[in-house]
């Protein structure tokens, strides 16, 4: 026990003389930690907060849209083999007048059962009561449309609704699993200030809408073990005569994919990043364990003289490793606790959970350990087995130099052009060049780190220029009710503000493709160089076909086509007619799948003669006050989108959270590179601390011995900041293939800004390091240097 004792206190000692390499290590582990630790929370308590909400307040499995269909069918459906329930509601979208907003919004109604809580996809009221009945003016309004127009119990809205103006007074703010990410249909961003659900009682909706004994929107849950396809499959031919716009899963309900896309971009995050800490943790120890184990041959063969066997020796080179990696553990544990509380508020904001809940999990917690252990061990066991397998004998002489030869510039024809420190650095990197490329590896990682980080600023800047820049031109979005005939045109262009006006048609489908089916819309345009181009991903503008379809590449990858194929379009509503149609071209878009084709040859292949469900509009500043007051009361608007306030929404939005997370990551990637570029200098003022010394003697200056000291760092730091552009490059495509799904596609884009950036830091932290180190020169003992015994 006493000499272990003593093996303890001189482990203590050399600890408390390399606190910087450790106390570097440390900090390399705390990253690593809490940032573990934090996002596998973070994951854990979205998923957890997910299930409860969905659980609670009972979230649909399937879903279903139609036209108009009998209370009467509900038994039918509940008798479909493996449905276990099934709710009926009425849905519509009007537009509403709400005080303090000049521009017109949207609202989408939802109505409540009046006999008590719904079967299914049930309302959390945060404050204030459900409708009453009696009552049809009453509106529950959801609580982010509350807060961003600053409104309070009691206040009312008005609202077009079936044509017929109603003022509605809200008495509750509620929250619905259905509309965890709340966003307009037809748009991917949320604008809470233009767009709220309004709940409000079935009664009130049926007479509003003259829909009495009927509903247009169902929802059911499975049993378990029940096929999904199998239930869709039977709905699908049942509800057909209802006009039903194709049953669907949860997998293609907006709200919960955004939620899912969330959840599984974080998983992602939890396998990369960590690991890249942990990777160089483990080179940290490994060169700082090797230098001690060299500098301490001595006291290694003094305590095996002394009767300390190879485990105890052993033992004690571990603890090296494991004494700043436990506190580092513990410093990440509570860092990453911390730090995932404060990101869970972020996704807060942007989703709309009844109780989103932070859940620090023990589990995630001792995997990190388990994981940092077994890294400490990785990094220390070469040096350990070094130590155990180091005869007494042989370490009591110094250690054997290595056999050298001139450098590169030693050549003497060479040697008289270069000066003395530059050949001194080189000459010793070329003698160790397996410990240089790892030195340039590492660092290069930090400096990968700072570009993939950066890279998302990159990407969204590119999506919005796309998307808002490029794409689409216009100011107003308006969606119609229902389809409008052709001469809609003239009312919108004999109003007063309006610059210019286009339209489209978009046609609920499905389509078929051998044994592949989608749910869709066709989009039918009149020109795709007016207000709405068609853009890909590297911003060339598209030209619709004469004839067939283009189609985004990722959705014609579902289906399994290409172009030139034959595709079946199945109409989902009219006369829900069938055609064969081909796949002339596909297109790689940012946003969305999506299906286009001339408004004509849609026209055509519908075989209605020509209808149009939307129109886009430029119009006057000066006149957009009358004109948006004159919306208001339009009927027949079911919808209307401004395309500013969705970009002034979306900026809002990211800045939040790709703010914080640069933060993070920038801040994380700078400790990095300074732990290795620190460690570095100071191994190297170590190993070579008598040399340094003797040239010092021998007449150089202290600026010359530190130029000789902290050039072999600058020369490490100079070829790493190209291969980690290169890494950060690759890092940043793996990202966004990851990040990418059928909601997005994240685009491969960077700016000279995001290279200057990680430049920036690296010259920062490399400045910083050698500060730090060259004050050591400064202050380096020649007389016990050059007295110590090698």
């Amino acid at each position: 026990m006493m000499t272990m004792k003593q093996l303890n206190r001189k482990l203590l000692r050399d600890i408390l003389h390399l606190k910087g390499q450790m106390l570097a290590v440390m900090a390399v582990v705390v990253c690593s930690v809490s940032m573990f630790i934090s996002m596998s929370n973070v994951k854990y308590s979205l998923e957890r907060s997910r299930s409860d909400y969905y659980s609670r307040y009972r979230f649909a499995d399937l879903f279903v849209q139609l036209k108009r269909a009998p209370e009467s069918a509900l038994e039918t459906i509940r008798r479909v083999p493996g449905v276990a329930t099934a709710t009926t509601r009425i849905v519509t979208r009007v537009t509403i007048d709400v005080p303090g907003l000049e521009e017109p919004a949207t609202a989408q109604l939802v109505s409540l059962s009046d006999r008590g809580e719904p079967g299914l996809n049930g309302v959390f009221i945060v404050a204030g009561r459900k409708p009453d009945s009696s009552r049809p003016e009453e509106v529950v309004v959801s609580r982010p449309f509350m807060k961003a127009n600053h409104l309070n119990l009691g206040d009312h809205i008005g609202a077009v609704i079936n044509g017929r103006w109603k003022r509605l007074v809200i008495v509750g703010t509620g929250l619905s699993p259905e509309y965890i990410y709340e966003v307009q249909p037809g748009a991917f961003f949320p604008d809470n200030r233009r767009f709220g659900v309004f709940w409000i009682s079935r009664k009130a909706l049926e007479s509003a809408l003259d829909m009495s004994g009927a509903f247009n929107d169902l929802s059911l849950t499975l049993l378990h073990g029940a096929s999904e396809k199998e239930v869709i499959r039977r709905l699908d031919r049942m509800l057909d005569r209802y006009g039903s716009f194709g049953a669907y899963g949860r997998g293609e309900q907006l709200s919960d994919r955004f939620i899912a896309d969330e959840i599984r971009v974080l998983g992602m995050e939890i396998t990369v990043l960590p690991t890249i800490f942990l990777v160089v943790a483990v080179f940290l120890l490994n060169i700082v364990l090797q230098r001690l184990v060299s500098t301490q041959r001595e006291q290694i063969a003094v305590l095996k003289a002394m009767g300390y066997d190879d485990e105890d020796i052993g033992l004690h080179v571990l603890g090296f490793a494991l004494l700043p990696t436990v506190a580092g553990v513990m410093v990440g544990s509570a860092l990453g606790a911390w730090l995932g509380s404060s990101l869970l508020q972020l996704y807060g904001d942007v989703y709309n959970f009844e109780r989103l809940v932070y859940v620090f999990r023990m589990e995630n917690a001792v995997a990190a350990i388990l994981l940092s252990l077994a890294a400490a061990v990785g990094g220390a066991l070469m040096a350990a087995r070094r130590a155990v397998n180091l005869p007494p004998a042989e370490a009591l002489r110094p250690e054997s130099p290595r056999l050298c030869r001139p450098g590169i510039l030693d050549h003497p024809r060479l040697a008289g052009r270069f000066p003395v420190p530059l050949r001194i650095i080189l000459r010793n990197i070329e003698r160790h060049p397996f410990k240089s490329m790892l030195s340039v590896t590492m660092i290069a990682f930090s400096i990968a780190i700072l570009v993939a980080g950066r890279y998302s600023f990159d990407s969204v800047e590119r999506m919005i220029d796309v998307e808002f820049g490029m794409r689409h031109r216009e100011d107003v979005t308006v969606i119609f009710n229902d389809n409008m005939p052709s001469s809609i045109v003239f009312s919108f262009a004999s109003m007063k503000g309006v610059l210019e006006a286009e339209y489209y048609r978009e046609e609920p489908v499905r389509l078929v493709s051998g044994y592949r089916s989608r749910r869709q819309t066709i989009k039918g345009l009149q020109k795709t160089d007016g207000l709405q181009r068609i853009i890909d991903s590297d911003g060339v503008i598209r030209k619709l076909p004469e004839h067939g379809l283009l189609l985004t590449t990722t959705l014609a990858d579902l289906l399994g086509v290409r172009p030139g194929e034959i595709i079946r379009v199945e109409f989902l509503q009219g006369a829900r007619r069938v055609a064969d149609v081909p796949v002339v071209a596909t297109i790689d878009e940012i946003i969305g799948l999506s299906a286009c084709m001339r408004l004509e040859e849609l026209n055509r292949i519908a075989g209605d003669g020509g209808v149009l469900n939307a129109a886009v509009l430029k119009i006057d500043d000066r006149e957009q006050v009358e004109l948006y007051e004159r919306f208001k009361h339009t009927p027949g608007i079911a919808g209307i989108m401004m395309l500013q306030a969705l970009r002034e929404s979306f900026d809002e939005m990211i800045a939040k959270s790709m703010n914080t997370s640069t933060f993070i990551l920038t801040s994380f990637a700078s400790i990095l590179a300074f732990a290795m570029i620190y460690n570095g200098a100071r191994i190297t003022l170590s190993e070579r601390a008598r040399e340094l010394s003797s040239l010092r003697v021998l007449g150089m200056t202290n600026l010359e011995i530190a130029v000789i000291l902290l050039g072999e760092q600058a020369l490490f730091c100079l070829a790493a900041i190209p291969v980690g552009f290169l890494i950060g490059i690759g890092l940043s495509v793996l990202l966004a293939y990851a990040l990418s799904s059928e909601l997005y596609r994240m685009p491969v884009v960077f700016t000279p800004d995001n290279f200057l950036f990680a430049l920036a830091v690296m010259v920062t932290v490399a400045i910083l390091s050698g500060v730090m180190v060259g004050r050591r020169v400064v202050r380096l003992d020649l007389i016990a240097v050059l007295k110590t015994r090698e």
